[in-house]
Order: C-alpha cells, then sequence, then structure tokens
C-alpha cells in the first residue's frame, strides 16, 4: 500500500533544501537516532556540539516548518534541519512510522502517554478553540497566566519543554473529554 504522506513529505523536502549538504550539515547527515515519522512530520535527536538537539520538519497545507533545540534552530534556519532533511531523503526507511492515537482511543496509560507524545500544546488549544474555549479561559480555568501558557507553547515548537507541558496538555484533554462546548454568556 503506497504511503502517500511519506511521498508528500520527501517532495516537499527536495523543494526546501538543496540535495548536497553544506559544509556544517555534512558531519550530521546521517547521524541521527530515536527518528520518528509520524504523518507529514518527523522527529530526531543528534549529538551537537552543546548537547542534544532535537530535530523536526514539518508540513501542514503545504508550508513546511523546522525547528531545533540548538541556539539558532528556532525557525528551522540551522544545518541541523538541513541534515535532517537530506537524512530522510537519504534513508526514510530508518524513520519508525508512528500512527497518532485518536483522542476517543485512549484506553490505558500507555495510549495517553502516546498521546501526549505525538501531539502539541498548540493543537490542543486549537481544538478547545473550535468548542468555543479561548487560550485565556482555559489558562483561567487552570490557574496559569496566559502569558506562561503561551510560552509553554511556543518553546514545545521549538524543542525546549517546561516542566509542566505534559500537565497542561492533559489539562486540555481532560477538558476537550468532559467540556462539550463552551457556554455563551
Amino acid at each position: 500500500m503506497p504511503d502517500c504522506e511519506h511521498d508528500i513529505l520527501q517532495t516537499a523536502i527536495r523543494r526546501q533544501w538543496p540535495s548536497k549538504p553544506s559544509d556544517k550539515a555534512k558531519r550530521y547527515v546521517g547521524a541521527f537516532f530515536d527518528t520518528i515519522r509520524s504523518g507529514t512530520k518527523i522527529i530526531a535527536k543528534v549529538n551537537g556540539n552543546h548537547g542534544i538537539y532535537t530535530v523536526s520538519i514539518h508540513l501542514d497545507k503545504q508550508v513546511i516548518s523546522a525547528a531545533c533545540s540548538c541556539y539558532i534552530g528556532k525557525g528551522g534556519g540551522c544545518h541541523h534541519c538541513e541534515a535532517l532533511a537530506l537524512t530522510f531523503l537519504n534513508d526514510a526507511d530508518q524513520f519508525s512510522v508512528v500512527e497518532q492515537t485518536p483522542l476517543s482511543s485512549i484506553q490505558t496509560l500507555a495510549d495517553l502517554h502516546a498521546y501526549l507524545q505525538s501531539t502539541t500544546l498548540e493543537a490542543l488549544i486549537n481544538e478547545l478553540k473550535t468548542r468555543g474555549i479561548s487560550q485565556k479561559a482555559f489558562a483561567d480555568s487552570i490557574g496559569m497566566s496566559t502569558r506562561h501558557l503561551s510560552a509553554i507553547k511556543s518553546s514545545e515548537l521549538r524543542h525546549h519543554y517546561f516542566h509542566e507541558l505534559g500537565a497542561t496538555k492533559l489539562a486540555c484533554v481532560w477538558v476537550l473529554a468532559h467540556i462539550k462546548q463552551a457556554k455563551k454568556e
């Protein structure tokens, strides 16, 4: 069975990054570990100059975005992102395919862990918004400032993680499971 998401992601990566790595990226091509692909997103880790970096590339609605936890990788313009792209193009089979667990299918703690790992806080907050629950209303309901919630959300997208990220995601999941629609005031 053909994997359309794989093919779409490879095409987008080929458009974004050159096939020949830059001098800085060369040493990282093929050096990634904990490589996974979920739909049109790839995530991996690599040993960098200042520790282990988490690097990701994601295609969403024909727009490709990348991020790295290195000091210059916030917007994905670093050589680690380039190396991840080329690693995927050279050997996509090294990326374990992970199917996203639907929220309605969570039955065990392992399912919950997999769901929280594969879903960003931003996606959960967007789902709350579709149910009429604003980011501010959610933050207020859990006793968190909207500014702090925004910091947690944006940091996760750059692979910098606050300790309370998991608990905040879990609070979102609880609200999504138990509160159907925000009341109109």
